[in-house]
């Protein structure tokens, strides 16, 4: 298995709570894993290549929430996600 990187950057975890919410609706179930676009400073950017992110819940608990809350919809998966926010971390691979 690749290094894992924790994310701290505020701006960052902001979009990954967000993309974690979109995914989770799309597909019905909490991800452990999700995709997003690589950031680039400079040059061409390739759309293929994303960046791939480990999602941990560190309580079942909270992952039976989150699971139950995706039948509500994006407004209540959102909320339920920024409560439990401090539970759910992401790790990027490397």
């Amino acid at each position: 298995m690749g290094d894992r990187v924790k994310v701290t950057d505020l701006d960052k975890l902001a979009l990954l709570y967000e993309r974690f919410r979109d995914v989770c609706i799309v597909e019905k179930e909490v991800w452990k894993e999700i995709f997003m676009p690589r950031d680039v400073t400079q040059g061409p950017v390739r759309t293929n290549i994303q960046d791939r992110y480990e999602v941990e819940i560190d309580d079942p608990a909270i992952d039976d929430t989150l699971d139950a809350n995706i039948p509500r919809g994006s407004a209540a998966l959102g909320a339920a996600i920024q409560e439990y926010r401090q539970h759910i971390s992401f790790y990027r691979k490397t």
